[in-house]
């Protein structure tokens, strides 16, 4: 306790952000999660803001499948997988995972993030090069920072720019070259050009490689993800994604890919061979949930069509967005304090929003981010679109008429 300064900093950095309306609150629910929510304060509301795309993360089916699991193999097991961590359930999930995405294995972990940053370092090295999209998420530009391998950026989802990107890494001589993409860009819903990425890849022998957590379980025909939405299917690499998000919302990740790729991780991912095994109920709940929406597009039907409706009506409204067809709907309000007040004021109109400004998104360019749910009524949608308009009005964003 004696650098007394460096809390003293801490906290003048602090200020800071919420002086520049930067600081990100966390709003504390009482409830299980769901198209309405209960706040901390015992008010309902209608949650527009989590990554439940399928409804399934407070769902009746999913805890009941996540129970049984619990009573067959327990609450978890104490160790990382290759010493005593690995049980039938895992490997039935990895399993499963491969045959709903079209791999030949898979490999799980804790989440997401890890599956990210234990990607690189155990493929590639300073003989390799990989290029990797502008808005690509933060775990993949941590995973490739841990890499030897010399990095390329290409402006979003920009083929022209990607392509010049490739003929510097076979200028340079590199050896082997992956493209790295997000499949759905988070905070735009703008969904990479995989059929142009992967034509680029087999011109210049590059690999491909996508993160599919804002897509698995709804993106394409099946809800197989970014790969059968643009028809290449069998044609990426190597493919990452989370459990947390529309399969389930609990938490964990995966790769995959060739088995090569999947034996190679397990051997050398540091993430992988360093942290604890996913918990068993998770793995239990989430093969449940990939029978679900195998055996029936419902829930992905009716996600895409309560996204098709609000992001009508949103315009009607006089709202600008950010086009496309993706659940993620974001709503431009451009300036950061501007989005915590109107973020503030939904809030005390019952609906459960989130503001996003620099550094999650390009400074200027700040908003709410609307993310649907195939959980959410058209009743729930009109009184959120309604709510939309009203603080709209109330803070100058829309014109009064």
């Amino acid at each position: 306790m004696s650098d007394q300064a460096f809390y003293s900093g801490l906290q003048t950095k602090l200020e800071a952000l919420r002086d520049d309306g930067l600081f990100k609150p966390e709003r504390v629910l009482a409830s299980r999660q769901g198209a309405q929510v209960i706040a901390q304060d015992g008010r309902t509301l209608i949650n527009m803001c989590a990554n439940n795309y399928l409804g399934l993360s407070g769902d009746p089916e999913t805890q009941k499948a996540a129970a049984a699991a619990l009573e067959k193999y327990g609450y978890g097991l104490s160790s990382v997988r290759f010493i005593c961590g690995t049980q039938t359930v895992h490997k039935e999930l990895e399993a499963r995972l491969s045959t709903f995405l079209g791999t030949e294995d898979t490999i799980l972990y804790a989440a997401a993030f890890d599956a990210n940053g234990g990607l690189f370092e155990p493929l590639f090295d300073e003989n390799d090069a990989i290029i990797s999209d502008a808005l690509n998420h933060a775990s993949i530009i941590d995973g490739v920072r841990l890499c030897k391998a010399a990095r390329y950026r290409y402006a979003n989802n920009d083929m022209a720019d990607l392509e010049q990107q490739l003929i510097a890494a076979v200028d340079a001589g590199k050896r082997h070259k992956i493209i790295v993409t997000d499949g759905v860009f988070s905070m735009d819903g703008t969904i990479a050009q995989l059929d142009k990425i992967v034509e680029l890849a087999q011109k210049y022998g590059a690999l491909t490689m996508i993160d599919e957590s804002h897509a698995s379980g709804f993106m394409g025909a099946t809800g197989r993800g970014t790969h059968e939405h643009c028809g290449v299917i069998g044609k990426i690499d190597i493919i990452t994604g989370t459990l947390g998000k529309a399969l389930g919302g609990a938490m964990g990740g995966f790769t995959s890919g060739r088995k090569e790729v999947i034996e190679t991780l397990r051997q050398k991912s540091r993430p992988y061979l360093f942290s604890n095994t996913l918990a068993p109920m998770i793995a239990g709940a989430s093969l449940a949930v990939l029978d679900r929406i195998s055996a029936s597009t419902a829930l992905r039907d009716r996600l895409m069509d309560n996204t098709a409706y609000f992001r009508q009506e949103i315009e009607r409204i006089g709202f600008t967005i950010k086009p496309g067809t993706h659940p993620v709907v974001p709503v431009m309000l451009f300036d950061a304090p501007v989005a915590q007040k109107f973020a503030a004021r939904m809030f005390e109109l019952g609906v459960l929003l989130s503001g996003f400004f620099y550094p999650v998104v390009p400074m200027g360019q700040a908003r709410v981010r609307v993310q649907l749910s195939a959980a959410h009524t058209r009743e729930q949608l009109d009184t959120v679109l309604a709510a939309f308009e009203q603080a709209g009005r109330e803070l100058g964003i829309l014109k009064n008429t």
